[in-house]
């Protein structure tokens, strides 16, 4: 087991990776009480077309990951919620656009609910039975979202930027697509993609770093699994240009919704890192609630506190999201790309930068007292090539060149997509 000190945090993560290619993290924190685990596959919603080791390409339909994910805390002895709840713990998952993630959080009975983490997650339980029960339902947490204007103004968005990337599909899927999904193409996706090798596990809270390890490495010694591989991951080409300018629909909201933001070409993902931190510190720089333009927008009463901002960047696919409720959707989109264009032309003024910088520096300090906020981070900086523990070191070496210049590239109008739900009859 190998350790990793970061002497300005204070802090010392232990890891190894295991015979099977498991890679397991473990972050003690001594003096706390709350046990964080979190088991996390490079599996998400994107990863719809790809090629098994050794095996041919296989399309499944849209959805599947998330199915996927739904289906894992069914056994045949029962939910695996109650078992949880049982240990004293809570449990959940997620599925995002290039992961998913299984999760545990209890202050006692740590062994015993990491034990029914590890096993739960790698014994699959699939029949035709329950495969055809979860697709209905399924298909109503879709209808569901689609009478969500917060849900569809945000994947309004990205569906008018891409044209053939899968990040515009929705995570869920569609009904058609779900009601398409055999527990055949689950298997297929399980045995590709839940391999140790392509998994994470990291555990953060007041444990005995040594035992946990061990217990780990005893369980997964007490399991086979064939050889792993290379997952390759198929993408169409996406052209340079947005999909549509503007979308708007009509639900029955108070107030418009109104989302904007600009597509860009993803880059190298070796540099993705620094590319997404540089991109929020500029963000945050204009359009932050201690920003000028944020202040007056909000006495103009154009904004709320609602109003926000943030940047997506993962295998293909990098965009900003601006925006909020707004009285005003259409001169709200005006200003603010306006006041983004002018920034960019005279570039972002020293103080405002270092300003910015050291409020980013403290909020990830914050975090640091959070092991939901260290856990759910860490394996999503791992996957981007990135450290965690690091990222202050990233702060402080971004220059105020370097952030006008992402501007320069970030904010161009032709690369610009807007989503509105205004007021009106679902």
């Amino acid at each position: 087991m190998s350790t990793q000190p970061y002497p300005k945090l204070q802090e010392t993560l232990w890891h190894e990776k295991l015979d099977n290619g498991l890679e397991v993290f473990i972050l003690p924190k001594p003096g706390f009480t709350k046990t964080y685990a979190t088991f996390t596959t490079r599996y998400g919603s994107i990863d719809n077309h790809f090629v098994p080791p050794g095996g041919q390409s296989i399309k499944v339909p849209d959805g599947i990951a998330h199915f996927l994910e739904h289906k894992m805390f069914e056994e045949p002895e029962g939910d695996i919620f109650s078992k949880f709840a049982d240990q004293g713990a809570s449990a959940n998952a997620y599925t995002s656009f290039d992961r998913t993630v299984y999760l545990f959080t209890a202050t006692h009975e740590i062994e015993a609910n990491l034990d029914t983490l590890l096993h739960f997650v790698q014994n699959p339980y699939f029949t035709d039975e329950n495969v055809e029960k979860e697709k209905g339902i399924i298909v109503q947490e879709i209808d569901m979202y689609r009478d969500n204007p917060d849900w569809r103004v945000y994947f309004g968005l990205i569906e008018a930027m891409y044209q053939n990337h899968p990040v515009h599909i929705d995570i869920a899927g569609t009904a058609e697509s779900v009601r398409s999904i055999t527990k055949e193409m689950l298997y297929d996706c399980y045995n590709t993609f839940y391999h140790p090798s392509n998994m994470t596990l990291f555990i953060v809270g007041g444990i005995d770093r040594q035992e946990t390890m061990e217990r780990v490495k005893k369980d997964q010694a007490n399991k086979k699994f064939p050889p792993g591989g290379e997952i390759k991951r198929l993408f169409e080409q996406e052209p340079d240009q947005v999909k549509n300018e503007k979308r708007e629909l009509e639900l029955p909201v108070s107030l418009p919704k109104c989302l904007f933001g600009f597509k860009e070409e993803p880059g190298e993902q070796k540099d993705a890192v620094r590319k997404e931190l540089a991109s929020k510190l500029m963000l945050e720089a204009l359009l932050g609630a201690s920003s000028a333009l944020y202040q007056q927008l909000y006495d103009d009463n154009l904004i709320s506190d609602g109003f926000g901002h943030e940047y997506n960047t993962g295998p293909g696919y990098s965009f900003s999201i601006i925006g909020g409720e707004t009285r005003d959707p259409d001169e709200l989109v005006s200003r603010v790309s306006q006041a983004l264009y002018d920034a960019a032309d005279k570039g972002i003024p020293s103080d405002i930068f270092e300003r910015t910088r050291r409020k980013k520096i403290g909020a990830f300090l914050r975090m640091m007292n959070s092991p939901e906020s260290i856990a759910s981070e860490f394996t999503r900086y791992r996957h981007k090539g990135g450290d965690l523990f690091k990222l202050v070191e990233v702060y402080e070496s971004l220059t105020l060149e370097e952030i006008n210049e992402r501007l320069r590239e970030h904010a161009k109008p032709d690369r610009r997509a807007i989503s509105i739900v205004r007021s009106g009859k679902a």
